[in-house]
C-alpha cells in the first residue's frame, strides 16, 4: 500500500523539505501565545469570538487589525467586554488593537484578509473564484513577513487556502513549517454532520478521513480500516456541496469555516493535538499544501502517514498533482 510521501516521490520530489526543524517550531505546543489576525469582516470576526472564548489555555493576548478604526473600536469594546463573572471562573485573553506595521510583532498572524469574496447567487467553486484577487493581498504580507524576520506560525485562513499558503511561502522566503492552511477543519465537520444522518456513514466519526484542499479536490475517506469508495466519494459530494445549501437559503457560508476550520483547528494546532490542516509537502522547486490530519510538536509539525487503499490513494494523488499547478 503506499503512503502520503508517496505523493512527492511520484511527483518528482527527491529531496522534501523537513518540516521538523530539531527543536524549532514556529510555536510551542501547550504555552501562550500572542495571536495577531487581520482583517475583521465576517470570517475574521468569527474567528476572533472563537479564539476569545476558547482559547484562554493557549492564547495570552489578541491582537486585530483592519482598514476601519470604527470596526477596530467597536471590537475592542464588545471583546473586552465577554468575560467569567468571577476571576476564578477563568480568564480569557485581551483583544487589543494593532498597527499594521506591528501585525507581525507575535507569535501566530492570522491572515482572514480577502478581495472580491463572490456574491450570493456565485455559480461554481466559489472559493477559487478568489484566487487572483487574494494572491496579490497575501504576497503583501508575505513581504512584510520577510521584512520583520518573523519566526513564527502563518495561519492562512483566507480563500482558497492551500494556493495562498503557497503565495505566503514564495513571497515571504519563511520556511514552509511556519505556514498552515486552515480550511480542511470545517470539511471534517461537515462529513461528520452527514455521516450523523444517515446510518450508511455513520463509521466516519471512528475510522474516517478528510484530505485535500477546501473546495471540490476535497477528498472524503469513510474508513481508513475498510474504504468504501462508492460511500467515501457520496459524501465528499455532500460536503463540498454543503456551502451550496447555505448560499441557496441567502446567507454566506462563514460560520462553521471560520469555527471548525480557524478557530478550533489553530487551537488544537497550539495545544499540539491533532487536527486538520495544510501542511506543505515537496521540496524547494516543487510542491503544494495539502490538507490532511496532523498536530504540531516541539520540532513542528507531524502528519499521520498511514497505508493507503489504492482508490483512496489515487483520489489524494489527483488532487495533489492539481494543486501542484496552481500557480
Amino acid at each position: 500500500m503506499k503512503r502520503i510521501e508517496d505523493l512527492w516521490k511520484e511527483a518528482g520530489v527527491r529531496n522534501p523539505v523537513s518540516l521538523q526543524r530539531g527543536g524549532c517550531a514556529p510555536v510551542r505546543p501547550g504555552k501562550k501565545h500572542r495571536v495577531n489576525v487581520l482583517a475583521l469582516g465576517d470570517v475574521g470576526r468569527t474567528v476572533l469570538l472563537g479564539l476569545k472564548l476558547l482559547g484562554g489555555d493557549v492564547i495570552s493576548s489578541i491582537g486585530i487589525c483592519d482598514l476601519s478604526a470604527e470596526n477596530l473600536q467597536r471590537l475592542e469594546m464588545e471583546m473586552n467586554q465577554i468575560s467569567y463573572p468571577f476571576e476564578e471562573a477563568g480568564s480569557l485573553p485581551q483583544v487589543t488593537p494593532v498597527a499594521e506595521e506591528q501585525l507581525f510583532d507575535c507569535d501566530v498572524f492570522v491572515f482572514c484578509a480577502s478581495k472580491g469574496v463572490p456574491p450570493l447567487g456565485s455559480q461554481g467553486d466559489v472559493r477559487m473564484a478568489q484566487l487572483e484577487a487574494n494572491k496579490e493581498l497575501i504576497s503583501r504580507y508575505g513581504k512584510m513577513a520577510a521584512d520583520t524576520r518573523f519566526k513564527g506560525l502563518v495561519a492562512v485562513v483566507s480563500d482558497p487556502v492551500d494556493p495562498l499558503c503557497k503565495t505566503f511561502l514564495t513571497s515571504s522566503g519563511l520556511v514552509p513549517s511556519q505556514i498552515q492552511g486552515y480550511g480542511l477543519g470545517v470539511m471534517n465537520a461537515r462529513a461528520l454532520y452527514f455521516a450523523g444522518k444517515d446510518q450508511r456513514l455513520a463509521h466516519y466519526r471512528e475510522e474516517g478521513r478528510a484530505f485535500g484542499p477546501h473546495g471540490e479536490d476535497l477528498v472524503i475517506a469513510d474508513s481508513i480500516v475498510h474504504y468504501d469508495d462508492e460511500l467515501s466519494k457520496e459524501l465528499t459530494a455532500l460536503t463540498v456541496n454543503a456551502n451550496v445549501a447555505v448560499r441557496e437559503l441567502g446567507f454566506k457560508p462563514y460560520i462553521a469555516p471560520a469555527i471548525s476550520s480557524a478557530a478550533i483547528s489553530i487551537l488544537l494546532t497550539l495545544r499540539g493535538a491533532w487536527h486538520y490542516s495544510s501542511l506543505y509537502l515537496g521540496d524547494e522547486n516543487t510542491g503544494a499544501f495539502l490538507g490532511i490530519k496532523n498536530r504540531m510538536e516541539a520540532d513542528g509539525p507531524d502528519y499521520e502517514d498511514l497505508p493507503l487503499p489504492e482508490a483512496l490513494y489515487e483520489r489524494i494523488n489527483k488532487a495533489y498533482r492539481h494543486l501542484l499547478t496552481l500557480k
